[in-house]
């Protein structure tokens, strides 16, 4: 697919490490332009790698969660590139790993605000612009904890099944008109926010492994490879899908 996707604009939240980065640099991989949403400094360093590398990218830094901030994203991408073809709602948090009846409002509420509403802020904007192209295609990262239960992340888990609910909606409302959206669940995979929650927990890391069939935890790239594919025309059948990008988790 090296190419393909020349002239076409790619926007990824939560750009500024693991998948999020990933992904930014497997659109440019292939032709696009990036937009890298973010609300850490490590967005501006994915849009440098970026460009270091002959791609172009522009850094919008954005909280998810706020539609204003979200509304700007949309619009400074679409002013600096001239169109959207290509988004990946990948921004979230994992939030504080207790059980339900001894988790906080402020957790409950904060999660929902980014994983969620985020993605649904996201969402609302950069489909109001596809349909005024006459289409393109979206990808919502959620996880395997959005198909399958996971003791002492009841927020987290209940906003990655909202994502695949919401994808599913979303897609049927627009099959007709172009914008195909699927979501991503991945396992396991070496980021950030995995070395967070091993670090919570002793053994975590021998844990997580064991969970996966393929006896290893997955690399950003792989889940980067599975978007930028469910972007192409080798999809163009393809939508309101969660597909799992697990190491075979969910197959048990």
């Amino acid at each position: 697919m090296a190419g393909k996707f020349e002239g076409k604009v790619a926007l990824v939240t939560g750009g500024g490490s693991g998948i999020g980065r990933a992904t930014a640099l497997a659109f440019s991989g292939k032709g696009a332009a990036v937009v890298v949403a973010d609300v850490a400094a490590g967005g501006e360093e994915t849009a440098a790698m970026i460009r270091q590398g002959g791609g172009q990218a522009i850094f919008v830094s954005t909280d998810v969660s706020q539609a204003a901030q979200v509304e700007e994203m949309v619009r400074r991408g679409v002013e600096s590139y001239g169109r959207l073809d290509f988004a990946c709602n990948n921004a979230g948090i994992e939030g504080d790993m207790a059980a339900t009846a001894e988790s906080t409002e402020q957790n409950w509420d904060r999660v929902l605000a980014v994983n969620l509403k985020g993605v649904w802020l996201c969402m609302r904007q950069e489909i109001r612009q596809m349909l005024r192209q006459g289409g393109g295609a979206i990808v919502n990262i959620s996880s395997v904890a959005g198909l399958v239960g996971f003791a002492n992340l009841p927020a987290y888990c209940a906003t990655k099944g909202g994502i695949v609910q919401l994808t599913r909606t979303a897609a049927l409302e627009y099959a007709q008109q172009g914008i195909r959206i699927n979501a991503v669940c991945p396992g396991g995979i070496r980021t950030p926010m995995l070395d967070r929650i091993e670090a919570s927990q002793p053994d975590m890391h021998e844990t997580l492994v064991g969970l996966h069939p393929m006896g290893r935890l997955g690399r950003p790239e792989e889940v980067a490879a599975a978007v930028v594919w469910l972007c192409s025309d080798a999809a163009s059948f393809i939508t309101g899908v969660p597909v799992p990008v697990d190491g075979g988790f969910v197959a048990q």
